[in-house]
């Protein structure tokens, strides 16, 4: 069955979830008016899962509507750069943005909770958090106040702890370092001595290479092989904390969202739920291959040392007392993710994590 099919006739939920409410083809042509959107991704096209995922939204809204609604997807900085994108919704300078909303922190701390906090929630807790525990309502409460509404649209999973060009093994090895980090994870590792550096995806090469930054992180393997990052840094370290599941969102522009005929705004929503998944399946295919074949160039894969781990929780968890003590908007997101994360791990540790632990074992074994 092709996308635009599936979406008329099913909907499409992401993550996992079943298929939303069917969309009729006859509803959608009562009330199909020409629209043409801009979409500023937060990403280079040469990233083709997570800019892709903006072009399977793209191409399912337009299939789904005859070709009515167009939305043209352009790279980070062909209209504004990544770290502009939000601001641009907010103002109306494009309809909407694909993009990780912790970009946008500086703004507001609470954009966090739109992709992922350190020590927050993985990927399946994520889209449970956001679709089913109140995250998508809780999230757009704060958005409507910079004049914009939001949906999740891909998610990277669990991503990697980082490129550096010398061993990381105690929390000392981390004093003064310079490392490019994205989103909340810079002001956690700020507290152990770190020095963060914000730098988009698309610079992080020749800072690396030029010793301009000690160290940086990104996404996970085959994003990161594909930027070339192991040609720069021998230490490949993991896990990436401050980001167990990073939620990718469609913003969009609030006044342009409330011209949109209700047909459209379903299309919206179950497109980016499309995306959603296809993001995910495509990071779950595509990194294990990458993973063997940086290993086999030479890569060095290095666990971050419990002690390390322990210190930048600690630290995460004085930073969000601190900022929930003077922003009520955080506050409120916060202590509904958080007691999702809870909940989450009650029932993960069980069945879930022993039945990937039995079957990893194996396949250390050489049983798989």
């Amino acid at each position: 069955m092709d996308r635009r099919s599936f979406i008329k006739k099913t909907g499409a939920i992401g993550a996992g979830a079943a298929a939303a409410t069917a969309l009729a083809a006859p509803a959608i042509a009562q009330n199909a008016p020409k629209i043409t959107w801009r979409c500023t991704s937060g990403f280079p096209k040469a990233l083709d899962t997570i800019y892709g995922a903006a072009e399977v939204f793209s191409d399912a809204v337009k299939e789904a509507t005859d070709g009515n609604f167009n939305i043209q997807v352009f790279a980070a900085g062909e209209i504004v750069g990544t770290l502009e994108a939000a601001n641009a919704v907010t103002n109306g300078t494009v309809e909407m943005a694909h993009t990780a909303s912790y970009y946008y922190s500086g703004i507001d701390p609470t954009f966090a909770f739109g992709t992922g906090v350190p020590f927050g929630l993985n990927a399946r807790m994520t889209n449970g958090w956001q679709y089913e525990g109140g995250g998508i309502d809780l999230l757009n409460k704060f958005y409507a106040k910079h004049n914009m509404i939001a949906f999740p649209a891909g998610n990277t999973g669990a991503q990697m702890g980082g490129w550096f060009r010398k061993e990381i093994n105690t929390v000392e090895d981390l004093q003064g370092l310079k490392f490019r980090i994205g989103g909340w994870g810079g002001r956690i590792i700020e507290k152990v001595g770190v020095v963060p550096q914000g730098i988009p995806g698309g610079d992080i090469y020749p800072a690396l290479e030029k010793g301009a930054i000690d160290g940086a992180e990104f996404v996970g393997p085959y994003d990161d092989q594909k930027l070339g990052f192991n040609k720069v840094a021998q230490y490949y370290y993991y896990p990436g904390w401050w980001e167990g599941g990073v939620a990718l969102q469609n913003m969009i522009n609030l006044d342009s969202w409330n011209e949109l005929p209700d047909s459209y705004k379903g299309v919206v929503k179950n497109a980016s739920a499309l995306a959603n998944s296809v993001m995910m399946a495509r990071y779950d295919t595509l990194n294990p291959k990458a993973l063997k074949e940086l290993a086999a160039s030479g890569t060095q894969l290095r666990p971050f040392s419990q002690p390390i781990l322990e210190a930048c929780f600690d630290a995460a968890n004085e930073v969000y007392a601190e900022v929930s003590a003077e922003n009520a908007d955080f506050k409120e997101v916060h202590d509904s993710y958080m007691a999702y994360r809870k909940e989450g791990y009650l029932w993960f540790q069980l069945s879930e994590y022993n039945f990937d632990t039995f079957l990893m074992l194996q396949q250390r074994a050489g049983k798989l």
